[in-house]
């Protein structure tokens, strides 16, 4: 959290030759360096969410030459000062605090808005942005449920405007690498991907009902989500584990490594998707799986599987998460980091692909800085120069949908059969009414 912009820029032009930024020119400091790019070349951008995931985002989007942050929002104060204190070191323009980002969009100088706040507000938000002329950069998932994405869809294509979904591996450079090794037949035709993740998340207890702190707007942290009283052991995490606003881990992690494989695989739409598992380890309030094994199988000969612990770290193939390729003529893994290795049928290793930038894909807001930048630079690329982008919402929502389809699939018949072409449920009433979401009066998701 304290690298120099001339550390983090020579660690990003170390990594990658695909993305070249610049470096900090001699007899420069670190915050007068942004005084060489003009003001009008650099991208204004408001930050939603910034208690934790949205912090990194926040310094990551700060130290960018090209960029600069205007705005920090939050519902929580203590959130706001504490990334304000951060992003101040990296840039020499003061950014604004202000609680509500509806505030920020209003703001004709705001180029794009980057949200990492819940997944209940991730599809709203993108849409609010789209509607002001804003640009987005959106962490994962896309959207709470299925009809969230097809509507993200809708309104990119009405507002059209750049919206780049958080899969940053897509930007990595090995990884992409590993996937043109893939589409070029360096394991002959492939037919199974096996992704996983692991952790050792403690209980989250029973929460007790209490007043809300004096520090948090809760009525606007719920925003489009029906009211719920406050208890003790919501924020600022354990939201994951609620359906009420998060997705459980299949799509908090299990989101990046499907999206890998699907990536790999060449896939779409799938024909069938099954889920098992439950919350096995703790009773508490935690209402999402802490165990799940999710299957999908496609009509082109392939599937895929996730398996998800999140409350048992043990490694699997020696990684905590990851996801390997199996095809006719060997395998292949792409581990937590920029990496990946190729095996023979018979499991020797033929070629190995190694990355000294350190990824920690178990840290909970910052597991890969240096290289997350060039997704960043993918997503301003797009703005400025029509570049495709890495990740954009029509791929982000097909692999989002893959593990919404799993979690509805663990909460109603434990199998789906889905139209290839759409992605929608077949002949399920129980399960396609988790297709959507109620929303709190006033806050109806409209494009």
């Amino acid at each position: 959290m304290k690298t120099s912009r001339r550390e983090f820029i020579k660690k990003l032009s170390l990594s990658t030759a695909a993305v070249s930024i610049g470096g900090v020119l001699p007899g420069f400091s670190a915050k007068s360096y942004r005084n060489i790019v003009g003001a009008n070349e650099r991208f204004h951008i408001a930050v939603m969410g910034v208690n934790s995931r949205g912090q990194v985002l926040a310094n990551n989007f700060a130290m960018q030459p090209n960029a600069v942050v205007t705005y920090i929002c939050d519902v929580d104060r203590r959130a706001i000062d504490k990334c304000f204190a951060t992003v101040t070191e990296r840039q020499s323009e003061t950014p604004k605090k202000e609680k509500d980002f509806r505030k920020a969009l209003e703001d004709k100088q705001v180029d794009a808005l980057v949200i990492a706040a819940p997944d209940h507000w991730h599809a709203p938000a993108t849409v609010m942005a789209l509607k002001a002329g804003k640009h987005v950069y959106v962490e994962k998932p896309c959207s709470h449920n299925p009809r969230e994405g097809e509507l993200l869809i809708e309104a990119v294509k009405k507002y059209k405007h750049v919206v780049q979904i958080g899969n940053q591996r897509r930007s990595w450079p090995n990884v992409v690498e590993a996937i043109k090794a893939l589409h070029n037949g360096v394991i002959g035709r492939v037919y199974f991907a096996r992704t996983w993740y692991t952790n050792n998340r403690p209980s989250i207890g029973i929460g007790k009902q209490i007043a809300v702190p004096d520090w948090l707007d809760y009525e606007l942290w719920q925003g489009p989500a029906p009211r719920r009283p406050y208890k003790d052991n919501i924020l600022h995490y354990n939201w994951h584990w609620f359906w009420h606003w998060g997705t459980g881990e299949a799509l908090n992690n299990g989101t990046h490594f499907v999206d890998l494989a699907r990536w790999g695989l060449q896939a779409d739409y799938p024909t069938k998707v099954t889920s098992v598992g439950g919350r096995y380890r703790y009773k508490d309030d935690w209402e999402t799986p802490d165990t799940q094994t999710i299957g999908i199988e496609f009509g082109n000969g392939c599937s895929i599987t996730w398996e998800g612990r999140s409350c048992n770290g043990a490694p699997s193939e020696g990684a905590a998460v990851g996801v390997i390729f199996y095809g006719e003529q060997g395998s292949l893994q792409i581990g937590s980091g920029n990496t990946y290795k190729i095996y023979d049928l018979k499991g020797k290793l033929i070629k190995e692909a190694k990355n000294d930038i350190k990824v920690d894909a178990r840290s909970l807001s910052n597991p890969s800085q240096n290289l997350d930048a060039i997704h960043i630079q993918n997503f301003f690329s797009a703005i400025k120069d029509n570049t495709p982008l890495n990740s954009d919402i029509v791929e982000g929502h097909k692999s989002t949908l893959l593990v919404q389809l799993g979690n509805i699939a663990q909460r109603t018949t434990g199998a789906l059969d889905i139209d290839a072409s759409t992605g929608r449920i077949l002949r399920n009433e129980k399960a396609m009414k988790l297709w959507s979401r109620e929303y709190e009066r006033g806050w109806e998701l409209k494009i």
